[in-house]
């Protein structure tokens, strides 16, 4: 079996911007999947997209890989550009693990996400956007709240200053996000309580990970308790040192029930599949409120997800070759074929690869300090 790991490689873009350190990490995390998944007979490469160069196209259309995993967060360190890798990638006919592009692309637009959230009855922060900084004005929610650029992830613009008292603070955090981000900035209703994680994996059936829980310690008294980029990324701040994730141990099984209930719509409404993540608030009264959905959530070892499926007795290798499994039994079935495991897997004809050689028409197909990062 042949996996391609497709993943960006645009961090050199971002000297001097915010989000450079989410960008390089990728590509360590994709040096870890080949090492976990070449065994036996299946043998695993990394392959980098560069910029906004569109070649790696061309060499997965001469590769055809059994399987691509992608990696890929952003295209020339713009996150919007991560939807269009799927697509592409449906258009060749390759298989791949993780969301779709419309999955990806609703939960990059955190308002249209909220909306379908509401729409379907899922609680979520009360919520307005500023396009323009006189649209500050309008807005009429009560404080505290919290504001974050609408189309990042990875806490990019997330810091102490973005939760929010008064309308001057919150004029001034509008601007930072607005001058530095070039989008809209999202403001939400900040719930204060804690803070849980809800790992999800697996289609039908999904199950979901031992949920964990962000422990926030010194650096954060009299401070928003609140993951910030710092916390995610900065290894040497006090604000990731003091923002240690655990295992969540809760008494009360309703409560965990509501998590893990209220985690798997926020999940479906997206439409997202095989793996990923879902943030939650949860309010004083107990109501777990959706604070962000991670579909391709990271899958570095040392990462949220991995030690949640560790704790679920699932080391890394295994994991690996989870998702493998997972994508394959969603694009093709569950043949005989494959029940040995991916190493024995063989690949159908996929759809569109005769449009793309020129012979025939299109045919659609459905398609530790990071504990809590991305």
């Amino acid at each position: 079996m042949h996996i391609v790991i497709l993943h960006n490689r645009d961090h050199d873009l971002l000297e001097e911007d915010p989000g450079r350190e989410a960008r390089e990490d990728v590509m360590r995390v994709a040096a870890f999947l080949c090492e976990a998944l070449t065994r036996g007979t299946t043998h695993a490469e990394p392959l980098a997209v560069e910029g906004n160069r569109l070649d790696f196209v061309d060499t997965l259309r001469q590769l055809q890989p059994d399987l691509v995993i992608n990696l890929c967060e952003s295209l020339a360190a713009d996150s919007r550009g991560e939807i269009i890798v799927p697509g592409l990638l449906d258009m060749l006919g390759l298989p791949y693990t993780g969301s779709s592009a419309l999955s990806l692309g609703l939960a990059l637009h955190k308002p249209k996400a909220k909306e379908l959230l509401r729409a379907r009855g899922i609680s979520t922060p009360a919520f307005a956007v500023v396009q323009r900084l006189e649209d500050v004005k309008a807005v009429d929610l009560p404080y505290p709240l919290i504001v974050k650029p609408a189309h990042e992830d990875a806490s990019m613009g997330v810091d102490f200053d973005s939760v929010v008292h008064t309308p001057a603070e919150l004029a001034r955090a509008a601007s930072a996000v607005l001058s530095t981000f070039h989008q809209p900035a999202l403001v939400e209703q900040f719930i204060q309580g804690r803070e849980i994680y809800v790992p999800l994996l697996g289609n039908a059936p999904r199950r979901a990970l031992p949920l964990t829980e962000i422990h926030f310690g010194q650096a954060f008294e009299n401070r928003p308790n609140i993951v910030s980029y710092k916390a995610k990324w900065e290894t040497e701040s006090p604000e990731c040192r003091d923002s240690t994730s655990a295992l969540c141990r809760l008494e009360d099984t309703a409560l965990e029930e509501r998590l893990i209930q209220t985690a798997v719509g926020a999940f479906s409404a997206l439409d997202c599949q095989d793996y990923g993540r879902v943030d939650l608030r949860v309010s004083s009264d107990g109501v777990p409120y959706v604070i962000d959905i991670n579909p391709n959530c990271d899958l570095h070892p040392g990462a949220g997800f991995a030690k949640a499926a560790a704790a679920a007795g699932i080391d890394y290798p295994a994991l690996a070759n989870r998702l493998v499994e997972i994508a394959l039994e969603r694009t093709h079935g569950n043949p005989s074929h494959r029940s040995k495991g991916p190493g024995t897997a063989r690949r159908a004809d996929p759809p569109n690869r005769n449009v793309l050689a020129g012979r025939g028409p299109v045919r659609h197909r459905a398609g530790g300090p990071r504990a809590h990062a991305e």
